[in-house]
C-alpha cells in the first residue's frame, strides 16, 4: 500500500472510486464535478492510496472550514487499512492547518458511520437530510 498526492491525471479514477461506493449518496459525478476535486488539489491536499499500481481508495479535508470532504475506499477494498491510513492524513493536514476539531457528514446507519464511529468520531446532530454530522478531537 502507497499513499501519495493525487495529480490532476489521477483524478477520472478517484471519480470512479467515489461513483462505485454503494453507500454515496453523491455518487452522480454531475453532482461533485471534475472542478471539486480540482480545487481541493489547489487548496489542500487530495491523498490517494495505490496498491499494486492500482488506486484504491482517496482523501481530502476542508483546511478552510475544518472538515473532511472526502474519503472512499473501492468496493472489495475496504478492511485494508487504506481507508484509516488516508483519513489519518487528512486529520494531520486540518491540525497544521490550524484546526482542533474536525467534522464531517455521513449517511446514518452506513458502513461509513460505523468506520469513523469506531475511529473515534462522534454525533454532533442529525441533519434535516437524515445525514449526521460527526466531530473528532484532532488534538
Amino acid at each position: 500500500m502507497r499513499i501519495r498526492p493525487a495529480c490532476i491525471s489521477d483524478i477520472d479514477a478517484l471519480m470512479t472510486i467515489r461513483g462505485a461506493v454503494s453507500e454515496n449518496r453523491l455518487s452522480d459525478p454531475a453532482r461533485v464535478p471534475r472542478s471539486d476535486y480540482l480545487d481541493f488539489r489547489r487548496n489542500s491536499t487530495l491523498w490517494m492510496c495505490e496498491t499494486g499500481g492500482q488506486v484504491v481508495g482517496f482523501s481530502a479535508c476542508d483546511p478552510r472550514n475544518g472538515s473532511i470532504w472526502a474519503l472512499f475506499v473501492a468496493p472489495g477494498r475496504e478492511g485494508s487499512g487504506c481507508g484509516r491510513t488516508l483519513l489519518a492524513r487528512a486529520c494531520a493536514d486540518l491540525r497544521r492547518a490550524g484546526w482542533s476539531k474536525a467534522w464531517l457528514t455521513t449517511g446514518a446507519g452506513t458502513r461509513a458511520e460505523r468506520f469513523y464511529r469506531r475511529a473515534g468520531w462522534q454525533v454532533f446532530c442529525e441533519m434535516s437530510d437524515g445525514d449526521l454530522l460527526l466531530w473528532r478531537s484532532l488534538r
